[in-house]
């Protein structure tokens, strides 16, 4: 049973103000789950989390990412922007992009941001545009299948990120040549996983290969970035990945690679994006529409516009009928939204208690990747965005897009131009 952390009396408050749909986001929630990541780490004096902002890129959640001291993962030009504008420097983004234009390099590198290279020939292409930095890091890529146990979690040498093996050698020798004083290294080798033996596992991987980079290199590293990748439970009868065990798991890798006199010198970074923020948002969304064909159909005000993961993934997301938690679950439906698609399904053949017209519907997991991947298909609109604070109060984060932001790009006909 997942649980909504939002009742029936609250979305029609909120729904009252600001209409359906809506995405809102659990404060409390977030801030216990930082609190949780920080006791996992405490035992590394440089730990630090980056928050990935294309997650969740909303003002009021970085701004609780800042409080807690935390950075940003920061992967385009207007993310760069965001950060700046919310008061992030320096070493508190790190700017990890591929395929990357020029004017994104110096924009990271006017902030002094920590700028993670994709790729070899990059470094040619930073020097000639922004110039080498002090301190750089590298995205690593080791190729072949990564497996925890018997289990493949992903297969890097299919993914266009990172620099193989042998790149790393040689691009670290070119940097110092350069004028680089200090390393960092990043890899991402799989996404959502479940259990506690991702991290573990990844960081063991790193720090054997920072102790033969030192050994063959001489360079310096200061920081081991594990990038995201952990997983969160989308499904009632998954459980947790528990945050505290993933800690310990990468404390005891440390301090079986490093030994005593190099422990707690070799920051440990990550960058959590869904972890940090997915169970603690949800999509609100009224019932229509009922259609009775071949299949019952339930049609919602959503779309897969405000949450296109069930579209483009067949991703899984559980739905409470808000106000009927504890009422028989023994009816099959498709919940479906407006647009011309026959993807735009946020569950098929779901069993939920019985739905009637206005019944209120809570998507669980939209936190992370939910309204940051909308987008304006049909001419949909995407949704607001709502805090419900600590104290039960809520406020208004992001106000829903109207018919003028959808024509201002189309100003240049007299049409469409404001007089």
């Amino acid at each position: 049973m997942k649980n909504p952390f939002i009742t029936l009396e609250k979305a029609l408050e909120i729904k009252a103000k600001y209409s359906t749909p809506f995405h809102i986001y659990d404060e409390s929630g977030i801030e216990n789950n930082i609190g949780n990541l920080k006791k996992a780490f405490s035992w590394n004096k440089g730990f630090k989390e980056y928050f990935a902002v294309k997650a969740t890129p909303n003002p009021a959640i970085l701004k609780i990412m800042k409080k807690a001291g935390f950075g940003l993962d920061c992967s385009s030009l207007t993310e760069l922007m965001m950060a700046e504008r919310l008061g992030f420097f320096g070493e508190d983004i790190m700017f990890s992009s591929n395929e990357t234009a020029a004017e994104e390099y110096i924009y990271a590198k006017k902030l002094g941001a920590i700028i993670n290279l994709d790729d070899i020939t990059h470094i040619d292409f930073l020097e000639k545009h922004a110039g080498i930095p002090d301190k750089i890091s590298l995205r690593y890529n080791p190729g072949g299948e990564f497996k925890i146990g018997t289990q493949i979690m992903g297969n890097p040498a299919d993914a266009k990120y990172g620099l193989t093996t042998e790149q790393m050698y040689e691009a670290i020798e070119i940097l110092q040549k350069k004028g680089v004083r200090s390393f960092g290294i990043h890899a991402f080798l799989a996404s959502n996983t479940k259990g506690n033996s991702y991290y573990p596992e990844l960081a063991g991987l790193l720090f054997k290969l920072i102790q033969d980079l030192k050994e063959k290199t001489g360079a310096k590293f200061d920081f081991v970035n594990l990038s995201g990748g952990i997983g969160i439970p989308y499904k009632p009868e998954e459980e947790e990945v528990d945050i505290i065990e993933v800690g310990n798991g990468v404390q005891k890798v440390y301090n079986e690679v490093f030994n005593s006199k190099e422990t707690g010198g070799l920051s440990i970074y990550t960058e959590l994006g869904r972890f940090m923020l997915a169970p603690y948002g949800g999509l609100v969304t009224e019932v229509l529409h009922f259609k009775h064909t071949y299949k019952e159909y339930v049609g919602v005000d959503a779309c897969a516009a405000h949450l296109m993961r069930p579209a483009i993934y067949g991703a899984y997301h559980h739905i409470t009928v808000l106000g009927k938690e504890n009422n028989p679950i023994k009816f099959k439906y498709d919940v479906v939204g407006s647009l011309c698609e026959n993807s735009d399904k946020f569950a098929i053949d779901r069993f939920l208690p019985k739905i009637e017209y206005g019944d209120i519907l809570f998507i669980h997991d939209t936190g992370a990747h939910g309204h940051s991947m909308g987008y304006n298909y049909n001419g949909k609109l995407r949704s607001s965005e709502i805090m419900l604070k600590q104290d039960g109060t809520f406020s208004l984060i992001r106000r829903a897009e109207t018919s003028d932001d959808y024509f201002a790009t189309l100003d240049i006909y007299p049409e469409f131009s404001k007089k």
